[in-house]
């Protein structure tokens, strides 16, 4: 760990000059208590840096937090062993793709099953609590639960040490969590700009707490929050109904769901940290409390972890996401081709396109200097590697 100034400590140590910048100037913002926690995947993003802890008084970043609200992980231990898989692994991802819209926009074309039904009831009457119409902002939002969008996100079959098969995937709120995000940033900025505040950022304007906008943004981003990790629930269902019809069950209770994780990492809770209630929002973090159960992916071509918190007071209960980029996606495009991605993905199955190329393991920090950074941080339960790969392009 370095600490940087006394409002900002860091546990990357691949860390850009533009990212430790930003960092900086996210921690001179005067309600941050008691300083911002750079995680070890820290990469440079709108406002604040993606991979950052900033634990808040009074008032609130939208921009900290993140666009895509709740955007988080979700993992399945099954009871089989790679060994008992069927050997030709393209007709389960072939399926996966069937049943769940993947890419940016990407929608069902009705819902047809009860619990997909009853979490949007869920959905609904929370919204109607909060005092808004999810419509306003997405008239989609309905059939875009079960949905994977592009980017990052991910589904895969993955094998750990022990040989035992896991499902795990990666998506947040899909197109309405953005548009919240989107419109709470932007009020935040035009409250700022009305009384005359000056920034160093424009997106780290901000909401202060007791005010309408802050509440509103509260409400709705609790909704979102629970949409996206409604959201996952409901692609693992659909997950595991199509792994079940691979392995030649007759039905998805059949697949016994031995342990199950999901866990936000771009979102904002009310924690007390070093004796003070603060707002700690975790852009590209997860909660990594002593004992805690998370996952952090590594890239579509490398491995993704089962970790156990550490409860690190320092690093304010938290621990990396992912492997955070070191490539732009543009850069990425420049770099790297498609030949390159399938040495990358050599005994994956995978969609073989050129539209994941800024994917590339490559375009990613090392995923193992990433666990190594945050040793003090949480504790490797399970290594997994995947076997199949699904992705919206």
């Amino acid at each position: 760990m370095e600490k940087i100034t006394p409002k900002l400590m860091n546990w990357a140590s691949i860390l850009e000059d533009k990212t430790r910048a930003q960092a900086l100037t996210t921690a001179t913002m005067p309600f941050v208590f008691p300083h911002v926690a750079l995680m070890p995947d820290a990469h440079l993003g709108l406002g604040a840096t993606v991979g950052s802890v900033i634990p808040t008084l009074g008032a609130i970043i939208p921009a900290a937090v993140g666009v895509d609200i709740g955007c988080g992980m979700i993992a399945v231990r099954t009871q089989y062993a790679a060994g008992e898989l069927p050997r030709d692994r393209r007709p389960l991802r072939e399926a996966i793709e069937r049943a769940i819209p993947l890419s940016a926009g990407a929608a069902n074309r009705k819902v047809s099953r009860a619990h997909t039904e009853q979490r949007l009831a869920e959905l609904t009457r929370m919204a109607e609590q909060a005092g808004f119409d999810p419509a306003s902002y997405a008239k989609a939002w309905e059939l875009q639960l079960g949905t994977l969008g592009s980017g990052n996100h991910f589904i895969e079959v993955t094998v750990d040490e022990l040989d035992q098969v896991w499902l795990f995937l990666h998506s947040g709120s899909r197109g309405v969590g953005n548009k919240i995000a989107q419109r709470h940033i932007r009020v935040a900025a035009d409250l700022c700009k009305k009384q005359w505040i000056q920034l160093p950022d424009r997106d780290l304007a901000y909401l202060v707490e007791g005010t309408d906008e802050f509440d509103a943004y509260i409400r709705e981003m609790r909704w979102a929050q629970h949409y996206a990790l409604l959201n996952r629930e409901e692609m693992m269902d659909r997950v595991v109904r199509q792994f079940a019809e691979w392995v030649g069950l007759s039905s998805a209770d059949e697949v016994q769901r031995l342990e199950e994780i999901n866990c936000h990492h771009n979102y904002t809770e009310q924690e007390t940290h070093w004796g003070k209630q603060v707002w700690l929002s975790r852009k590209g973090a997860i909660n990594a409390e002593s004992g805690r159960a998370g996952l952090i992916p590594g890239s579509m071509g490398t491995a993704s972890y089962v970790v156990s918190g550490l409860g690190n007071r320092l690093a304010l209960n938290s621990a990396p996401h992912g492997a955070g980029r070191s490539f732009s996606r543009s850069a990425a495009r420049r770099q790297f081709s498609t030949e390159d991605l399938r040495k990358a993905m050599v005994g994956i199955e995978y969609r073989d396109t050129d539209a994941f190329i800024d994917e590339i393991p490559a375009a990613y920090k090392d995923i193992d200097q990433v666990m190594a950074d945050a040793r003090d941080l949480v504790e490797i339960r399970h290594t997994l590697r995947q076997i199949v790969n699904v992705k919206g392009d």
